[in-house]
């Protein structure tokens, strides 16, 4: 079972970015997955969530209105669509796998059982 991030760059201060999460050995269909993130020296942190129907989605306040979460079942795979970038959102962005179809929160990693990689994700001002 494996997820595999892509689509992180470099990008400058309000410039966008697309990133996808892409599962092999498993269907997303029955499963929500989850976007988190990490800055150096900071705590891994959750950034949206989307349902396994794709019907409902969540996100942390300091990403509403900038980035968008989406899947495509047929394709197996997230997204996750950032604009409006700031330095602030430079990071490692990590997909995970929820532990079923609903999106618990985006608080614990806790409620994730599989997670990728990581893709790096750099803002400059």
């Amino acid at each position: 079972l494996h997820l595999v991030e892509s689509g992180g760059g470099s990008v400058q201060t309000g410039d966008p970015l697309s990133l996808s999460c892409t599962a092999s050995g498993f269907t997303l269909d029955y499963y929500a997955i989850g976007w988190f993130r990490q800055a150096p020296g900071k705590e891994r942190e959750g950034v949206s969530c989307i349902n396994s129907n794709g019907r409902m989605s969540y996100y942390q306040d300091s990403v509403k209105g900038r980035f968008t979460i989406s899947r495509d079942n047929a394709k197996n795979t997230v997204y996750l669509q950032m604009n409006s970038l700031t330095p602030g959102d430079t990071a490692v962005y990590y997909c995970a796998r929820q532990r079923g179809a609903y999106c618990s929160g985006l608080g614990s990693v806790s409620f994730y059982d599989y997670w990728g990689q990581g893709t790096q994700v750099t803002v400059s001002s």
